[in-house]
């Protein structure tokens, strides 16, 4: 049985609500074109020639089956609206990330169904909208997720989030963020489920031009790149028939118990 080819150019799908942008001037007026549109234009500047978006308010949500199949890398924004996702939808997901499908959640997707589901656990956290610097400090500077960025990513301004993350042990931890108030973060993690490889990345609250920063781009480009599908072996479950001929064991070659021995000192014969 032959694995599916890997794409040269990893075909990328980024889906958001796209809700902010239409209720919040404050938002809108960062992303009037909307979040997706900033981190797909992101990709593109890096060399990706097919990025696609999705919203919500689309028919099922803009992620058809045949998006999905078409789709070797999923990015995730969600924040508000996350109960409006269809559950018939979060299974379609969920089932081509266990075959296959990257996956990257950013920010307040931590709370999607997608990603709960994924994670088994409740994925929450500390927070607070202020006016907090964060330094994204690279803490495995050999992962190709990293490339690239440097030392650490800094942003003026963010949300943000602080440990306790209600999530399980990630496979690798690459970020690790600090902000002005003294929390820690683990803010960029990855995880496999069934053949699918998962990437967590923090920043990006939609008040702030996050998806613009140069160094959160190249982020986002390289989690494309390494959670694109590659060659694996095949997931084959249920009942299967053996490849070799099974020995058959005659019923009467169940070996007969021999008898007991007598305990010592116990008279034999009578005696």
């Amino acid at each position: 049985m032959t694995t599916p080819p890997v794409p040269a150019h990893p075909r990328v799908t980024v889906w958001n609500e796209y809700r902010h942008e239409h209720e919040n001037p404050k938002v809108s007026a960062v992303y009037p074109r909307g979040i997706h549109r900033a981190i797909a234009d992101g990709l593109t500047a890096h060399g990706f020639q097919d990025v696609k978006t999705a919203t919500l308010d689309e028919p099922e949500h803009g992620l058809t089956d045949e998006v999905l199949n078409a789709t070797d890398v999923l990015v995730w924004w969600g924040h508000k609206a996350h109960g409006e996702v269809s559950d018939v939808v979060v299974e379609r997901v969920l089932a081509r990330v266990l075959g296959g499908m990257g996956l990257i959640v950013l920010h307040s997707g931590h709370f999607s169904k997608v990603f709960k589901r994924l994670m088994g656990t409740g994925c929450d956290l500390k927070w607070r909208e202020s006016t907090d610097k964060e330094r994204l400090w690279v803490v495995n500077p050999a992962h190709p997720i990293a490339a690239g960025v440097g030392e650490y990513i800094e942003l003026a301004a963010e949300e943000m989030y602080g440990e306790h993350f209600d999530i399980p042990a990630p496979d690798e931890l690459i970020f690790v963020s600090w902000f002005t108030g003294g929390e820690v973060f683990r803010s960029g993690c990855t995880f496999t489920r069934g053949s699918g490889k998962i990437f967590y990345f923090r920043p990006g609250h939609e008040t702030y031009p996050t998806y613009f920063h140069a160094g959160v781009q190249q982020v986002i480009a390289n989690a494309a790149a390494w959670a694109a599908p590659t060659p694996s072996a095949p997931r084959a479950f249920g009942n299967r028939q053996p490849l070799e001929p099974l020995p058959v064991a005659a019923p009467d070659t169940v070996p007969t118990p021999e008898p007991a021995l007598p305990e010592p000192g116990t008279p034999e014969n009578g005696q």
